[in-house]
């Protein structure tokens, strides 16, 4: 992090990437805005893993259909009212001049460098591609400047007073060619940009927000006053990160010496408790989804081994048995006559009580792959195929189909639950008359009738920038963490290869959830294959909370760019805005040389 004792700004540097192989950093991940910063500076150190944290959108055909976008030569700039703003060159997916770009330059705004919104292009009256362009607001005339040449090598000036306002440009007049100062960094693929000076507050949170934690100190009290050693073990550590952020640790203490029954004091020493969770925890399993259930935790996960045509269930006491545990099986492609394959992304809900299952499978063809729920009966035993009603298929609020077979799919639904209402979330993909990519939508869900929507679809996201139509143009699998007051959706993008990703959508719990305006999507993915070392293509994830109010991350990857699809578990860690964090890794979350701790304990008898 960011040295105190440095100065009161911080550089900040914009950069796009040379591309590497497809499979590992596409043009379409490449062609996007990085950020570095400088805490001394000299060195630059890469945000965000080295990806990029603003894409340009994509644009859309009458009919719906998508066409990914990419940018060049993003400029950084402050704007007069105190935000900053951005330009660039927009291009074709693959980096290629765009037609519907010629004579103009995207912008975009920011109060943060974080959340950035697409204003659109602004029209600088010519007909000529523009290569490059750098944005000023110039306070002697009040208005901003933007210089830009052209694929032939003319330099021209345009004056504009709001940029806002994407046709106020004036016309265009011949200028001096520019030149951007050079910068040196030392960072895989860098095609540097401009550097930029903002407010030492604004850098250290885009630092905390865009680099991992690491814990760098463990807090234990110096004494406690302790009747048993039942007291003593509900006493936690306290892991600091070096964002400033705290997370709760149990603690398991060695207190074989202390007389419970007389009054003394004693020093106890503990190791704080790391749970280890190699990758991966199940092989051949994606999708993942983790419950807890009258006592006891569920595992349930596409099975990969078969072709997705069985579902098994794991039962275990704690999360960490389910590693070893063995399975059972709960469904198949045999025992009924409408699901005969492609048994997708089980999650287990507790609504109302009941213990459901929603899913997708087809009657036989990928096209009429569909959302499906089940019920365990009342008292019945998750691990009994018999005690699980028939997959019934999800229907409107009419009754009727909520896809067209054969024409459109839907798969992945989810459930929220929040302030007493019910909600599902789900993706469809349409490919008749043509093929739109995966979206995802929300809409109300009957308790009562949980195959049943008590609304209409309202679209929530769709692939519209280059991480998420790498490849394909999905995006699916959503789940939601709620938190202080906040609904996390985290939803995953691209083709279900390397280059699969994490994003996230946020909500205020007291929003109209079914108003689009009420949700935020974030620029970036929270999880890339360049998130975790050895880990790729993370996604399709979920979210479950132990018995120590632990929240863990369950998703799936792939432990070599080829290799088949495992699951992983990983903590979830909150960052210094409430976001979480899903790339903290254990040797992040404790530092082992801080594991072990000591306390004063304190008996008194009377």
């Amino acid at each position: 992090m960011i040295s105190k004792m440095e100065s009161e700004y911080i550089e900040v540097l914009c950069y796009t990437r040379t591309p590497q192989e497809d499979i590992i950093y596409a043009s379409r991940l490449a062609h996007s805005m990085h950020l570095a910063y400088s805490g001394d500076g000299n060195q630059f150190q890469a945000l965000n893993h080295n990806s990029g944290v603003l894409f340009a959108k994509a644009t859309h055909h009458e009919n719906g259909k998508l066409r990914a976008k990419s940018l060049k030569n993003p400029y950084l700039f402050h704007m007069a009212d105190g935000r900053f703003g951005v330009v660039a060159v927009r291009t074709e997916a693959d980096g290629q001049e765009d037609e519907e770009s010629r004579g103009a330059v995207l912008f975009f705004t920011s109060n943060d460098l974080l959340q950035y919104q697409e204003v659109g292009l602004v029209d600088l009256k010519s007909d000529a591609y523009v290569l490059d362009a750098t944005c000023e607001y110039d306070e002697s005339c009040q208005a901003y400047v933007i210089h830009w040449c052209d694929s032939n090598g003319r330099s021209y000036r345009n004056e504009i007073q709001d940029l806002n306002d994407l046709d106020g440009a004036g016309t265009p007049e011949r200028a001096e060619p520019f030149t951007l100062e050079a910068v040196s960094a030392d960072i895989e693929g860098i095609q540097p940009r401009n550097v930029i000076r903002v407010p030492r507050e604004t850098a250290q949170r885009l630092v905390c927000r865009l680099t991992v934690p690491q814990n760098v100190a463990i807090e234990v009290p110096e004494c406690i006053t302790a009747a048993s050693a039942e007291d003593l073990k509900m006493l936690k550590a306290t892991a600091v990160y070096s964002d400033g952020t705290t997370a709760p640790k149990a603690v398991d203490w060695d207190a074989a010496a202390v007389r419970w029954d007389r009054s003394g004091t004693y020093r106890v020493k503990g190791t704080v408790r790391q749970e280890h969770y190699a990758f991966p925890v199940a092989a051949n399993r994606a999708d993942p989804c983790i419950a807890k259930w009258n006592g006891k935790y569920y595992f349930i996960a596409t099975n990969d081994a078969d072709g997705n045509r069985t579902l098994y269930i794991r039962e275990a006491e704690t999360i960490s048995g389910l590693v070893q545990a063995g399975e059972s099986l709960i469904l198949d492609t045999q025992t009924y006559d409408h699901i005969k394959g492609l048994l997708w992304a089980p999650e287990f809900h507790i609504i109302e009580g009941g213990l459901y299952i929603f899913h997708a499978a087809t009657t036989g063809e990928f096209f009429d792959e569909e959302c499906h729920v089940m019920k365990l009966r009342e008292g019945g035993d998750p691990t009994c195929a018999a005690d699980w009603s028939m997959p019934r298929r999800v229907v409107r609020k009419d009754g009727t189909e909520l896809c067209e077979a054969g024409k459109v799919i839907s798969l992945d639904m989810t459930v929220i639950q929040v302030n007493g209402e019910c909600y599902a979330a789900w993706s469809e993909r349409q490919f008749v008359p043509e093929d739109l990519g995966a979206w995802i939508y929300i809409a109300k869900l009957d308790p009562k009738e949980p195959w049943r929507l008590t609304s209409d679809p309202v679209l929530l996201t769709r692939p519209d920038v280059g991480w998420a139509n790498n490849h394909t143009f999905v995006d699916e699998g959503p789940f939601a963490l709620i938190r202080d007051g906040r609904i996390f959706i985290t939803f995953s993008s691209a083709a279900v290869d390397a280059t699969y990703c994490v994003g996230l959508l946020t909500a205020d719990t007291n929003a109209d959830l079914l108003n689009p305006g009420s949700w935020t999507k974030g620029n970036y993915p929270l999880l890339t294959s360049r998130s975790v070392p050895g880990e790729y293509g993370p996604g399709h994830n979920s979210y479950v909370t132990d018995d120590e109010g632990v929240t863990w991350n369950v998703y799936h990857a792939r432990p070599g760019v080829e290799e088949p699809r495992g699951s992983g578990i990983r903590r979830v860690h909150f960052d210094v805005d409430g976001y979480p964090v899903l790339d903290l890794t254990e040797e992040r979350d404790l530092n082992p040389a801080l594991a072990e701790v000591s306390i004063e304990v304190i008996v008194k008898r009377d």
